[in-house]
């Protein structure tokens, strides 16, 4: 099956490539991710997304264009409800772009990291598959968080210290964020 794969980074996409393949599935990733910041950020993990490809012959889709504008448009004063409007906003442009292409399948790297939504990112997955007349490929790529991690490693590709939005990185940054979760907006 052809499919494509959000992903967010090159060390994100690792496993899920990999997985992809033993299953007989032919991955194109695409990097499409408005909410990094900043732009140093954002192109390193363009730049590593390539470096990934080149070294296992992915083929890659890469949306260049710096769209943090259009995401906090879409977050400001709603930054409780950013992760699912972020979620949303990616894999919106996922299902789209891979109907575009003529693939039969869409699925994301976000399903790599323990610290998503897998459950919110599976609902919407499927309700934008069915909107674009697409599968939404759900596997839980968590376990193998630590040999993509491993294997980031040893390739020597660039890791990233947070998520990736400007509130992710307050939070990983600012000490009194890790202390007191209403200013995150989660419950505790």
């Amino acid at each position: 099956m052809k499919l494509l794969l959000h992903s967010c980074c090159g060390p994100c996409a690792i496993y899920p490539v990999a997985r992809l393949r033993q299953q007989g599935h032919n991955p194109t990733a695409y990097f499409f991710n408005p909410n990094i910041h900043p732009f140093r950020e954002f192109k390193k993990r363009i730049a590593a997304l390539r470096q990934f490809g080149e070294m296992v012959d992915l083929e890659l889709e890469i949306d260049t264009n710096y769209g943090l504008t259009d995401f906090l448009r879409q977050v400001v004063f709603k930054e409780s409800k950013r992760c699912p409007l972020c979620y949303r906003m990616r894999l919106e442009q996922t299902a789209r772009r891979a109907a575009e292409l003529g693939m039969e399948a869409f699925t994301t790297t976000l399903l790599y990291s323990r610290y998503q939504q897998h459950q919110l990112i599976r609902t919407q997955g499927e309700q934008l598959a069915e909107r674009y007349g697409l599968r939404f490929h759900y596997e839980d790529y968590r376990p193998g968080w630590q040999e993509g991690i491993d294997q980031s490693l040893a390739m020597e590709l660039y890791r990233q210290p947070y998520c990736g939005c400007i509130y992710s990185e307050q939070e990983r940054y600012d000490k009194k964020y890790r202390r007191d979760p209403r200013l995150t907006g989660e419950d505790g």
